[in-house]
């Protein structure tokens, strides 16, 4: 009867082995299942490209010179603080491209610029917009995109948005 008992019980030790690893195997494979099917969701789902950050950045560019020029300088601040945050985004999701690694050469002349908003330095605003305006030229001829040649505003790119300072 002991070896009829020992067995059993080994018999049961295997079965719950068995079942034990049936639901590990199950679990995990559900995992994949969900891994597998987030990864191609991911790969569906859309990305800006460069392009659209650019036109963004491009807009902001005239709307923070309009904003500059009328000495609006809360609007000034809020469009250089676009510029920086689509420069950030792009670092973010363009790092495959090969142009990303020229956008260090924007940022002290982004940072200077922002540094004389935040003193209402009209004078240093017009003089570090241009230097913006020729450092996003250099940075497109590095990339080899000399044919978009970016230019000082001289008309909003907007005609529903008043640039004046209300205060």
């Amino acid at each position: 009867m002991g070896n009829t008992f020992s067995m059993r019980a080994g018999t049961l030790v295997i079965v719950a082995v068995m079942l034990v690893l049936s639901c590990q195997n199950n679990r995990e494979s559900v995992l994949r299942a969900q891994i597998d099917s987030l990864r191609a969701q991911q790969a569906s789902a859309y990305k800006p490209g460069l392009g659209e950050f650019m036109n963004g950045i491009q807009v902001h560019h005239a709307k923070l010179w309009f904003a500059g020029k009328a000495q609006n300088w809360e609007l000034a601040d809020f469009e250089i603080k676009e510029i920086k945050e689509a420069l950030d985004d792009i670092r973010l999701y363009c790092a495959d491209r090969p142009e990303v690694k020229s956008l260090p050469m924007l940022l002290p002349v982004v940072d200077s610029l922002s540094s004389i908003i935040s003193r209402h330095d009209t004078a240093g605003f017009h003089k570090q917009f241009t230097a913006l305006t020729i450092t996003c030229n250099n940075c497109h001829q590095v990339t080899d995109h000399g044919f978009n040649k970016i230019i000082i505003p001289t008309t909003p790119p907007l005609s529903n948005q008043d640039f004046s300072n209300q205060k």
